[in-house]
């Protein structure tokens, strides 16, 4: 006669199957218990016209303005021209074997991106420049740079 193929480290396993199981269930009934109040109205969201969410739905007698169909932009508004003119700032990072880096401009947080081909002189970490700014590929770049003395 065959033993029974059933082992010790079989049976703990079933025994955790169906613990966990269990456990499952008494979780989903606890969530069922828990959420009577959960009506659609208690779940809804609204938004006001500026865009913020609310809770509260909007009220229907409220004057609304009226909004023509050619004063929408649809697409990406134009980019504004950049104001010309020098700009002054540090050099944040350059690599010189790379022949990149990147300058913070004074008075702002604005950084730029330049290339030594950009550059009339040799600069380093921490110089003083005065650049102009032009649209790169990626955005802005520092070109025409100079050191400051």
């Amino acid at each position: 006669m065959a033993k029974s193929q059933v082992t010790f480290s079989k049976q703990e396993r079933e025994k955790k199957k169906l613990q966990k199981k269990k456990e499952k269930l008494a979780k989903r009934e606890e969530r069922k218990e828990n959420t009577k109040d959960g009506s659609l109205d208690n779940m809804m969201a609204y938004v006001d016209e500026y865009g913020n969410i609310t809770d509260t739905p909007p009220d229907p007698n409220a004057k609304t303005k009226k909004v023509k169909a050619s004063d929408i932009e649809i697409g990406v508004p134009k980019k504004e021209e950049l104001p010309g003119g020098e700009r002054r700032g540090r050099v944040a990072f350059f690599n010189d074997s790379k022949g990149y880096g990147f300058i913070d401009q004074e008075g702002t947080r604005e950084r730029f991106f330049v290339h030594a081909n950009n550059t009339t002189e040799l600069i380093k970490d921490n110089d003083r420049v005065s650049f102009e700014a032009e649209e790169g590929p990626k955005g802005l770049i520092a070109v025409k740079v100079k050191l400051l003395r």
